[in-house]
């Protein structure tokens, strides 16, 4: 279950765009994260642009307005999965939407089935829901 945030500067897409945004990026997550059909939790959070500040770390990677911040808090993946997922994120985006692959960024956090709870005050991993 991973819980997916997308971070974006507001104002830089349409209603449709930021569904295209969510639904391309959970295509991939099924597809290369392995997550099931249904398994979907993506919360949007628009910003003022100065509100946003991703640099470079000294890669040369120049952003633009369009940058989209996708943060993933999982259980544990592969580092494969993990690479292939930010290889095709990367390439997805430029294909779909146009978008220049530097302007997708991608932070993995990792979390453990008991640190989920649902809702209803159950961790339903835990007590056999799930």
């Amino acid at each position: 279950m991973p819980l997916m945030r997308i971070d974006m500067v507001k104002g830089r897409r349409t209603p449709d765009e930021i569904k295209k945004v969510m639904q391309l990026s959970y295509d991939l997550t099924r597809k290369d994260l392995g997550v099931p059909e249904d398994d979907r939790f993506q919360v949007v959070t628009q910003h003022e642009a100065y509100e946003m500040k991703l640099m470079d770390a000294g890669l040369g990677i120049e952003r633009t307005d369009d940058v989209l911040l996708f943060e993933i808090l999982s259980t544990p993946r592969t580092m494969g999965q993990k690479k292939k997922y930010c290889q095709d994120m990367a390439a997805a985006f430029q294909q779909e939407m146009g978008m220049k692959p530097e302007d997708i960024m991608i932070v993995f956090a990792t979390n453990h089935a008991e640190d989920f709870s649902f809702g209803n005050g159950k961790q339903q991993f835990l007590n056999g829901e799930l």
